[in-house]
């Protein structure tokens, strides 16, 4: 079966097979970019396999384009860019496996050894790029019947393959989420999953980095709860977070039960995803750097997707049955933002302002709820707006995101609500510039008026000015900041120096 129009159309690719040629060994494209053309899905990611050194068809086919190549020794692999692309060489390899170490016993091989250690038969498919057989698709093991089909399946006996490297449980569901489409919606064999059940704690031989990079790359697909229900199918899930596990069931006392925090989670995860996709389409969300330059975001926000996977993972703690009144969660968001550095610390992620970040979102996930309940006041608007600061956007997505009921009527009149305080925020933020407020008054102008040495003094009086002007007691500006100091001081018995001299 020879299959070119379209797919190797790229220069490198005739490239590399002359090459190859000329070396006297054999090349193949396999993996990703091979799928993906079959999937009609842009990929600029070329794996190339060569029955013999991949470092130095690299560096052969470096020399006549003048194209840098980065060479990996340790791995046996080489890339290098070549217009717009980037293409990575490696030798055909046979790999073994002891059961305790996710380091393989690597060998040479041959083509067809090299596909069977590959983790999807999706994934195995090969186009030739020998002359004599140019485009030809080498599929052993019916990866273009599997993916016609929507299957996630091994090339070998799951228990084998996911013996060998239990990252393939993580990447087979990641690949059911990410592939699907409305139209095919790909499926994980029965088998597989069995097997994934049976070997779950397999996934404690990984480093967490490896898992997160996963976890990752489901968040930030379109529908990213299929991922989660799987790995909660599966026993998966449990094995690193089993904070968000333990969000699943329903308690029920009196008759009366509670929402399913599990389910309702993963809705308000999808919910973001949407909205998010649906906010940058219309360029309406940004993103701050450290010194608060504004770019506009062009892809998804993974972090924002970890908030809304977590903002309510302090429910299960702050669970309460009140007689008379039902369940209650008081607190569940104060309890869920100190868990966040926990987790982000047991799975190694950053502990900079990414996790402070998704913190904040967690903390806040309800203030915005709270003034559709409550009567919209600028006071209330202006705390939120600089509470949050340059994050308000995301939050506003989120809390948006977190009305979920199953009445149509009452989401419809929360959303309604919802937009009435975006409107109120709009309108204190274009008069009083919250968002980005600095306090008009300093602590260096506090201790030269009133002759101070540093104290708790100054931290009070700055913290009496900046709820004058979030409460709406004084204008935002500094001549009524310095009024008001100076009366409040006064009440503390301080008086300005000058008036002593």
């Amino acid at each position: 079966m020879t299959i070119t129009e379209g797919f190797l159309d790229h220069p490198v690719f005739k490239l590399v097979s002359e090459t190859a040629r000329e070396l006297g060994v054999r090349a193949f494209v396999i993996g990703g970019y091979v799928r993906d053309c079959f999937l009609g899905n842009p990929n600029k990611d070329i794996d190339i396999v060569v029955e013999g050194s991949g470092i130095v068809l690299a560096e052969a086919v470096a020399a006549k384009t003048h194209a840098h190549v980065s060479v990996f020794r340790n791995f046996g692999t080489a890339m290098l860019k070549y217009h717009g692309i980037e293409v990575e060489f490696v030798g055909a390899r046979k790999e073994s496996y002891n059961r305790d170490s996710r380091k393989p016993i690597v060998e040479d091989g041959t083509l067809e050894e090299d596909q069977l250690r590959r983790d999807f038969t999706i994934n195995a498919m090969a186009f030739s790029l020998q002359e004599e057989d140019f485009g030809a698709l080498i599929d052993p093991f019916g990866g273009i019947r599997d993916l016609a089909s929507g299957i996630i399946r091994t090339p070998l006996e799951p228990q084998q393959t996911y013996s060998d490297d239990p990252l393939r449980m993580l990447r087979a569901i990641r690949f059911a989420t990410r592939l699907s489409t409305p139209e095919q919606e790909f499926t994980i064999v029965p088998e597989s999953l069995q097997a994934m059940r049976e070997m779950a704690d397999r996934l404690q031989i990984l480093s967490r980095e490896r898992i997160v990079e996963e976890v990752n790359k489901m968040l930030v697909t379109d529908r990213p709860s299929r991922a989660f229900e799987l790995m909660e199918e599966t026993g998966l899930l449990p094995q690193f977070l089993p904070e968000v596990s333990r969000l699943k069931g329903v308690e029920t006392v009196d008759g009366k039960g509670h929402k399913e925090n599990f389910s309702h989670s993963l809705q308000v995860l999808d919910n973001v995803a949407l909205f998010e996709k649906e906010a940058i389409e219309r360029e309406e969300l940004k993103d701050y750097d450290a010194d608060g330059n504004a770019t506009l975001r062009t892809a998804p926000d993974v972090w924002l997707r970890w908030a809304a996977l977590l903002h309510d993972i302090g429910k299960p703690a702050s669970k309460r049955y009140v007689a008379g009144q039902g369940w209650t969660f008081h607190g569940h968001e104060v309890v869920g933002a100190r868990m966040v550095p926990k987790i982000f610390e047991r799975l190694r992620m950053p502990l900079n302002e990414k996790m402070k970040y998704v913190q904040k979102l967690v903390n806040l996930h309800l203030r915005p709820i709270a003034l559709v309940d409550d009567e919209v006041t600028d006071s209330a608007v202006r705390r939120l707006l600089f509470d949050a600061g340059n994050d308000i956007d995301d939050l506003m997505l989120l809390c948006n995101a977190d009305i979920t009921s199953k009445n149509p009527a009452k989401v419809a009149r929360l959303r309604r609500n919802f937009e009435l305080v975006k409107e109120k925020m709009a309108e204190v933020e274009a008069k009083d510039e919250i968002r980005n407020w600095k306090n008009p008054i300093t602590g260096d102008y506090i201790m030269e008026v009133f002759g101070l040495e540093p104290c708790n003094t100054i931290g009070k009086l700055k913290e009496m000015i900046k709820n004058a002007i979030l409460d709406g007691e004084i204008p935002y500006t500094f001549e009524a900041a310095d009024a008001y100091l100076r009366s409040k001081a006064a009440e503390l018995g301080l008086h300005p120096i000058a008036d002593n001299q």
